[in-house]
């Protein structure tokens, strides 16, 4: 029995008590009311036959007249009143003896309500007692969670009082995660950038006192390295703080995959890597085409940043009622084992890292997918080669 049941118990026992209570009071009336009546006749008749034996017969026939019709008429009510008696002279203190039975009956009514409004108080204020020792402790941090013993009226708030208190320690939990990520990532920016204006204040200075065309192209590739880190960072800070907007259309993978190779184009030449795309028919997802791309140019990007000179990258993709799954794999050496649990993480770049890799273009590749309610890992593939699965939901 659950502890609400219990708490209807408890408020119906004093009703019924109640109830009970006033039955027995008209009960006891009505029953001492007939005895007292019988009494009085009985008194009357014997006192009669005492004083005129003769008429014994006459007072047993009236007797028997007048319980015949008792219960279709009243008779006689009037007769006593005319010779000045009344009702009060033969009732014999059954009016003090009913008020007395009512005056207890009540009393005991008001003391058991009484008892159980003192019960139920009492155990309200145990109850809140608990409650506000929980979050009490909550705030000193010494107890993680409400251990229910029992069901009654205040399981609602408990239960809500836990999930507020879970939801405010993720959500701390989150905010003081961010923080220290925030460091480390100002920390990275920070690294990075210095490592660029240093090449950068180097290379100007070795530009001074030769003309050299090899310091020049150097430049030029810090430059552009440091473009794309800027426009990378600006990405993410959009994605962080939730304002990058991405529309929402049909996107056919096979166009995706094909824009992301050609734009990527130059650095396919540098290393002569190919890519082979596998044309599976009209293939579509919901999303975003410009941010879709970017996300396999990133993933393709760091494919042919781990191939060998010469080699080919391959996608391929299919679909099912639940999921459109997209895969690009290369021919490299594959990651090391150490590194994949690590490799979505910003800038994390791996015991063998490429040399123009910072560690933003996979991690920013993940955000994209997850914005559109898909996902992405790495393995290896067993003959060799690193592989990313990534999967669009439908639902």
């Amino acid at each position: 029995m659950t502890e609400n049941s219990k708490n209807r118990i408890r408020v119906l026992i004093p009703i019924l008590i109640c109830f009970m209570g006033m039955m027995g009071i008209l009960f006891l009336g009505i029953n001492h009311y007939r005895q007292l009546s019988f009494r009085h006749i009985s008194n009357i008749c014997q006192t009669m036959i005492e004083a005129h034996p003769e008429t014994e017969a006459a007072l047993l026939t009236s007797l028997k007249e007048y319980q015949a019709g008792f219960s279709q008429e009243e008779q006689g009510k009037e007769f006593l009143l005319s010779y000045g008696y009344k009702s009060s002279d033969f009732d014999d203190g059954f009016r003090f003896q009913l008020v007395f039975l009512a005056f207890m009956v009540f009393l005991f009514i008001i003391g058991s309500f009484m008892v159980h409004i003192c019960y139920i108080e009492r155990y309200n204020r145990r109850r809140i007692g608990e409650l506000t020792n929980y979050l009490e402790s909550v705030n000193i941090g010494k107890l993680d969670k409400i251990i229910q013993s029992r069901e009654d009226n205040f399981s609602h708030l408990e239960d809500e009082i836990y999930k507020t208190v879970t939801m405010l320690r993720q959500t701390r939990d989150k905010a003081v995660k961010t923080k220290e990520n925030y460091a480390d990532n100002l920390a990275n920016i920070a690294h990075q950038l210095k490592t660029k204006i240093t090449t950068l204040s180097l290379g100007l200075q070795l530009l001074k006192k030769s003309n050299d065309i090899i310091y020049i192209q150097q430049m030029e590739a810090q430059l552009e390295s440091l473009n794309w880190l800027e426009e990378a960072l600006l990405t993410l800070s959009k994605l962080d703080a939730g304002v990058l907007q991405l529309e929402c259309k049909k996107v056919d993978i096979y166009t995706a995959l094909t824009l992301a190779a050609e734009n990527l184009n130059e650095l396919l030449v540098e290393k002569a890597v190919s890519v082979s795309i596998s044309n599976k028919g009209c293939v579509e997802i919901d999303g975003d085409l410009e941010w879709t791309m970017e996300a396999f140019m990133n993933v393709i990007k760091n494919c042919i940043e781990h191939s060998n000179y010469g080699g080919e990258i391959h996608c391929d993709y299919s679909e099912n009622p639940l999921y459109v799954e997209i895969l690009i794999w290369d021919e490299g050496t594959g990651f090391m084992e150490e590194d994949i649990p690590h490799l979505f993480e910003r800038f994390y770049k791996g015991k063998k890292p490429s040399k123009n890799g910072i560690g933003i273009g996979l991690s920013l590749a993940r955000s994209i997918f997850e914005m559109q309610n898909g996902n992405i890992v790495a393995r290896n593939k067993p003959e060799g080669g690193a592989c990313f699965e990534i999967r669009v939901y439908s639902h």
